[in-house]
């Protein structure tokens, strides 16, 4: 019998650790394995599409550094899975402040064992969804200078914000305080996937941390109102990453923007 942490329930799936069995890792449970199942009879390819959106976040860490961006906030980082932010970052400059944002005991468990020798690399168990919490504990925890550039990612997590908690008013509140020159990549699965996998996966992870709210295209470029959206745009994740990537029935698009000009609150 699997045995779970203090505060997990290992019979309710939960996003991270479908992802992470998606991606080949081991920390899941029967449960989140059983949800990654049934999609993947239905689609196959979702777990190839599982790597294309973990590349995409390390081409936009990378995307970032090259700007000389030095500070990164991955919010809802899920289970870590190499190359990690701080490796991809630590690339160009090998003091750039890191900071692992979730909620999830089990994520936030792995990511502090993982960190614990990395001068500079933060874990912090916090809910995204109270940014102004996230924010406050940035600044004095992580000593996080919104004065400078920052990257912002919010890969594989604005799905799982409902609409009644406002995921728009979750990213502007994060956009308003970030200093010019600093990015925010996104990715979120899109209405656009085939009806019998977004039934199915609706179905599995009803009330659970795994329920999912597919978007169209156009709700996930309002997210980044006030952004420079960076080329290619709002699209699936495949065109961020190559030509001649195939589609897939799971559909989730990506997206950079860059804050360029303006105040910001602080």
């Amino acid at each position: 019998m699997e045995r779970a942490p203090v505060g997990v329930d290992p019979g309710r799936p939960n996003s991270a650790r479908v992802y992470d069995y998606l991606l080949g890792g081991k920390d899941n449970y029967e449960v989140d394995r059983a949800v990654a199942q049934r999609m993947l009879s239905i689609a196959p390819d979702t777990r190839t599409l599982a790597w294309f959106s973990r590349r995409f976040l390390v081409n936009a860490v990378r995307l970032a550094a090259k700007a000389g961006v030095r500070q990164f906030v991955d919010l809802g980082a899920g289970i870590p899975t190499s190359p990690n932010v701080h490796e991809v970052a630590r690339e160009f400059d090998p003091s750039a402040r890191v900071v692992y944002v979730d909620y999830d005991p089990v994520v936030y468990a792995h990511c502090d064992a993982l960190l614990a020798r990395w001068q500079g690399v933060t874990a912090m168990s916090a809910d995204v969804r109270r940014p102004d919490d996230v924010l406050d504990r940035l600044r004095t925890e992580a000593l996080i200078d919104f004065d400078e550039p920052i990257a912002v990612m919010l890969v594989g997590v604005l799905h799982f914000v409902m609409d009644d908690e406002n995921p728009a008013e979750l990213v502007a509140r994060f956009r308003d305080v970030m200093a010019p020159d600093s990015y925010l990549a996104l990715t979120h699965g899109s209405d656009t996937s085939d009806p019998q996998l977004i039934e199915r996966s609706s179905a599995d992870t009803a009330s659970s941390s795994a329920q999912v709210v597919y978007r169209s295209p156009a709700q996930m470029t309002s997210f980044l109102d006030g952004f420079e959206i960076l080329d290619p745009g709002v699209v699936p994740v495949q065109q961020w990453l190559g030509d001649n990537l195939p589609t897939t029935r799971m559909v989730i698009y990506g997206g950079v923007g860059r804050k360029n000009s303006g105040l910001h609150d602080n």
